[in-house]
């Protein structure tokens, strides 16, 4: 056999040869292409060198490209009269959120005799009709008449044992622990407090008042403090900001204010208190130092950091605020409105087939994949690196 392969090769041209190598060369290149893709993976997987990256892609934000530069005098001119445009578009888009505003105003009005009439079923001082209680269950929770009639016989068998619970317990402590951003916030001691939370409401700003939103939290009496609302004032821009035009992409917050919770003597559990022991330098002697510090409350929500005049926050200030903001528009925009849902877990459950989504077309690009693969005349299985997982041996 070798000498066979030493004749064939002694019979190419030089044609031929040059063919060969080229070929060479080219599975080579391939050879350092995988080599430069597998380095860019382990290098993407460091979060050190990400982290380096990002900070260097944020310092590129704004920064001028170097064509511009390179632009005759005129033709940058015009440019300037395209960003002067611009600035322009950005007003108006102004005048268009102040507008939305006023739309948000209206229908909360509207909005609001139907979340009046959710509180007072929540806290049991108004029992819905048997019509307003029917529900039409969806195809497949359809149950025949003689399910139902057993259905409805142990339920009734249940209330019998237990005591006939008013309204609807717990309901708005269940929509917080139900919802990851704010069941974050919950301690343990925050518990037995939220149980009296009967109602939050949203307030927007006054026409021609400066453009804000309220979130009022209603509390029935109890042993923790005296107030009977609590509540969270979000102040709102919803101009171009005449130092940086371009940033502006609708409203924003720009700074929040809380209240003042009077709390009940030993039950304010945004504090704590610890005990330490000191020892004198000199004496040797000991004792005990009891010291009063913050601790992680949800009531820390109404105590946020404030922002000064020339607008500059320490980072840990910040991050606070930045969460602040966060949870005050998800409160706003997605809670308040559809509280029932976060209750039942509903809304959670459209949340997460978002997610799902995204994962079936990922696994749809991974079926193109192979697909692909079996389609190619060069593929072959017996060079495949990485079988399905079907076939590794364990």
């Amino acid at each position: 056999m070798a000498d066979i392969d030493n004749k064939d090769q002694a019979e190419l041209d030089p044609a031929d040869m040059e063919d060969v190598e080229e070929v060479e060369e080219e599975e080579t290149g391939e050879d350092v292409n995988s080599k430069a893709r597998q380095l860019t993976v382990q290098m993407m997987q460091n979060p050190q060198i990400l982290a380096a990256l990002q900070e260097r892609l944020d310092g590129l934000v704004g920064s001028p490209s170097g064509y511009m530069e390179s632009l005759p005098k005129v033709v940058k001119r015009r440019v300037n009269a395209l960003k002067n445009l611009q600035v322009k578009c950005a007003q108006i888009e102004a005048k268009f959120y102040e507008e939305v505003h006023e739309l948000e105003r209206k229908y909360a009005e509207l909005y609001q005799p139907l979340f009046d009439k959710r509180s007072e079923i929540v806290k049991a001082t108004y029992e819905p009709t048997d019509e307003e209680c029917e529900w039409k269950a969806d195809e497949e929770e359809e149950l025949t008449d003689e399910m139902k009639e057993k259905a409805k016989v142990e339920e009734e068998k249940k209330d019998e044992e237990k005591e006939d619970p008013k309204g609807i317990p717990e309901f708005w402590l269940t929509v917080f622990k139900n919802v990851d951003l704010l069941s974050d916030m919950l301690q343990e001691h925050d518990e037995p407090i939220l149980k009296h939370l009967q109602d939050i409401k949203v307030k927007f700003s006054d026409p021609g008042q400066p453009m804000s939103f309220t979130l009022e939290f209603y509390f029935e009496p109890n042993d923790f403090f005296t107030n009977q609302v609590l509540t969270k004032t979000y102040k709102m821009r919803s101009e171009p900001d005449e130092t940086d035009p371009f940033s502006f992409d609708g409203p924003e917050i720009m700074g929040c204010t809380g209240c003042q919770i009077d709390w009940t003597k030993g039950k304010n559990v945004t504090l704590k208190t610890i005990k330490k022991k000191q020892k004198h330098k000199g004496r040797g002697t000991v004792r005990t130092v009891t010291k009063t510090v913050p601790n992680d409350s949800f009531f820390n929500f109404f105590s946020p950091p404030e922002v000064p005049e020339n607008g500059e926050l320490d980072e840990d200030s910040g991050a606070i605020l930045a969460a602040d903001f966060e949870i005050g528009h998800f409160l706003r925009e997605r809670i308040v409105p559809r509280a029932v849902l976060y209750f039942t877990g509903e809304a959670i459950e459209d949340d997460d087939d978002d997610y799902d989504e995204e994962g079936e077309e990922a696994d749809d690009e991974e079926g193109e994949e192979e697909a692909d693969e079996e389609n190619d005349p060069d593929y072959d299985p017996k060079k495949d690196t990485n079988p399905p997982a079907e076939c590794k041996q364990q």
